[in-house]
């Protein structure tokens, strides 16, 4: 397999953005003399368009990072102490592969990956490690932790992840940005949205915090967490009124209108503003603007659906285009997520068929809960053995006391791919150094736009690293599994994620293909859904039980008169951090500063809490210690904790997840990180 250039050239090689970042750049990196020296935006991929995020621009510095793990490690302290030894490849896989063997020996479900989107490549991700852990036998894991609740508010309403062409919000006249900080986290769509705007374009901003994109719209419209629902219902409720209807659109290609309708009509302005903590005359106005300005567009981000009623405020929003006729018009729509236009070929990756016998599945959202669970005949066997890879569950997981307990478990067999000692590295049993995407083959889809990317190594490994793929092929081999599925390559694994839909010449020639969709694929309907239409109503939702259309559902945490805990607190990332990649890398740490708290001065005063002083954050779950930011950023009654800092890096060694709740939406079972009430005071109060 071809592994990097010449050590003594000058070249620069075509990759892909790894990270869970709508954009996914397409990359040039520049290697001298067997160096990574730059890594750019590729000018020829129309979505990159030369043009990095200044995370990802800094990528060289973090795979060159002085404090890059580059050698198997074995712990010689106790958990959660960072005290680790050097060993050997060989001694490390043997030695994780005898226990493995132990433990599947009594019960393979005892033993539980835990992943996510460290890497969002499909071979690097879920390739070779999905087809270790069934056949393995291993628990499944539910994948959850960000999009799901979205993705099923999506699913049953539009029938996919599906949505308009990003590129196609230039031609829109109105945009809502709706739960999204774009300038921050979807920078290239960001760049539609202003070519939009010199065009006479409106820019509305939905978010609880007066963010940076807020900053930069026409309007924004501060709302509680957990609120959008009710102000999409009251938005219909004044399209109906008001007769700002397509009912061509809405009678050929929508089910379930009736009753949608008869709902709607209970939502007037002033119940929904009530709600939403906003006034009448702005939901009136908002209303106006999208009944009557066309093309309209919404670029809905995942934000808005960390609450327990996230899967119905998608459908509740999802349900607005087909309202005003907006598919019928490229610039017209919604976007979430167009991951679901991709045709990867995920059974030929993760090879399904290998598993035998039962398999429970676990939540990666309730985590906590579950590495302290006993065995039961309800939960099954306890979790004896843990391997993460492209995540950092002890910094990410919500409730995260409980999760740090679960890993201090020393009967706990706890193996961890990286590059960095993370919380979650200091208290793995053996650390097994992993390349970064400049060091191996990867190839990817997008959620962001219709791009398949193919990202080629630029370097050879640095020290002993080896790519995801590579390691879990060396444990299948310890383990005996001798299916020739295991000796596949990165660049076949590469060739068959899309098979022959995606012309991979193409992909090796310039590190990019674009999938071939209509400009406005849902103008006459065709939705992928059973009925082919967008539905209003989801019979498959209430065949479950499920209310067949979308409603609001107030945050399971509420702050009134009684409670303990005033203040409703959001946790998005900070601008120059990704998750909890990226904190470690000292420049953009530099810029974030410290962990901080966003506090309305009205919120700050009535607790006697100056800007810059030290405060607690705390509720049932824990307490978090961190610098107050007083700001109109948070709206009062909202306090805004920006993520998300590695524990070790924080002030009492904890960080906002300390606080967040295992509580689990009402579609997709994921967490309800912004359903999270709290109180702050002065440390030492």
């Amino acid at each position: 397999m071809p592994t990097s250039p010449p050590s003594t050239l000058e070249v620069t090689v075509r990759g892909a953005c790894p990270h869970d970042c709508p954009d996914t750049c397409a990359l040039l990196t520049t290697v001298r003399e067997g160096r990574a020296v730059q890594v750019q935006g590729n000018p020829e991929h129309s979505h990159t368009a030369g043009v990095l995020c200044t995370k990802v621009s800094r990528y060289a510095e973090r795979t060159d990072h002085p404090e890059r793990v580059l050698q198997p490690l074995k712990r010689s302290g106790p958990k959660g102490s960072g005290q680790f030894e050097p060993i050997s490849w060989d001694q490390a896989l043997g030695e994780i592969a005898a226990r493995l063997q132990t433990i599947a020996a009594r019960d393979p479900q005892a033993i539980l990956p835990y992943s996510y989107a460290g890497t969002m490549g499909l071979v690097q991700g879920e390739s070779i490690a999905a087809r270790f852990f069934n056949r393995l036998g291993a628990s499944l894991l539910d994948r959850t932790i960000c999009a799901s609740a979205g993705a099923q508010g999506l699913i049953h309403t539009l029938g996919d992840k599906v949505g308009m062409k990003v590129e196609h919000f230039a031609q829109s006249q109105l945009i809502l940005i709706w739960g999204s900080n774009s300038v921050g986290s979807n920078l290239h769509f960001w760049r539609l949205a202003q070519q939009a705007k010199r065009q006479g374009a409106k820019l509305v901003c939905i978010d609880p915090r007066r963010s940076e994109t807020a900053d930069k719209c026409h309007t924004h419209l501060a709302l509680l967490p957990g609120t959008d629902a009710a102000l999409a219902l009251g938005l219909m409720h004044e399209l109906i009124a008001n007769g700002w209807l397509d009912q061509d659109y809405i009678d050929r290609y929508t089910l379930g209108w009736p009753e949608l309708r008869e709902r709607a009509l209970q939502w007037p302005a002033e119940r929904a503003a009530q709600v939403c903590g906003l006034s009448a005359q702005q939901v009136r106005d908002l209303a106006r603007d999208y009944g009557t300005m066309s093309p309209a567009a919404i670029r809905l981000n995942y934000g808005m659906q960390r609450v327990r009623g996230g899967g119905n405020a998608t459908r509740a929003v999802a349900c607005l285009p087909a309202l005003v006729g907006a598919w019928r018009h490229p610039g017209g729509g919604l976007l979430m997520s167009s991951s679901g236009h991709f045709p990867v070929q995920h059974a030929a990756l993760q090879r399904p068929d290998l598993r035998s016998g039962p398999s429970r599945v676990i939540n990666m959202s309730t985590i906590g809960d579950d590495l302290l669970r006993p065995a039961s005949a309800d939960f099954g066997p306890r979790i004896e053995a843990l391997i993460v890879y492209n995540s950092n569950p002890v910094a990410v997981a919500p409730e995260s006391g409980k999760v740090v307990r679960g890993f201090a478990r020393d009967d706990l067999l706890t193996v961890v791919l990286e590059h960095f000692m993370t919380d979650t590295a200091d208290h793995a049993d053996y650390v097994l150094p992993a390349t970064t995407q400049l060091e191996h083959w990867d190839i990817h889809a997008s959620y962001g736009h219709t791009d398949v990317l193919l990202n080629r190594p630029a370097i050879a490994p640095l020290g002993q690293a080896r790519s995801n793929s590579d390691i879990f092929r060396q444990l299948a081999h310890r383990l005996g599994f001798d299916e020739p599925c295991f000796a596949e390559d990165d660049l076949s694994l590469c060739r068959a994620a899309f098979g022959p839909s995606v012309d991979f010449q193409t992909l090796l020639e310039q590190g990019y293909a674009r999938l071939q969709l209509p400009d406005a694929p849902f103008a006459q309907g065709q939705f992928p859904t059973a009925s082919g239409k967008c539905e209003f109503f989801s019979q498959r939702l209430a065949e479950q039980g499920q209310d067949g259309l979308p409603d609001h559902l107030p945050n399971a945490e509420i702050a009134n008169a009684s409670s303990r805990y005033r203040l409703a607190m959001i946790s998005p990332p900070a601008r120059n951090f990704l998750n909890s990649t990226f904190v470690n890398v000292k420049s953009l740490r530099d810029l974030e500063s410290e962990p901080v708290l966003e506090i309305h001065p009205e919120d700050a005063a009535s607790r006697q809490i100056v800007d810059g002083a030290t405060v607690r954050v705390y509720n049932d779950r824990g307490s978090y210690h961190c610098k107050a930011r007083v700001s109109d950023r948070a709206r009062p009654g909202l306090v805004v904790g920006l993520g998300i800092w590695w524990r070790k890096m924080g002030l009492n060694g904890t960080n906002v997840n300390e606080l967040t709740s295992q509580r689990l939406t009402d579609l997709g079972r994921a967490p309800t990180f912004y359903d999270c009430l709290v109180e702050v005071e002065a440390d030492g109060a």
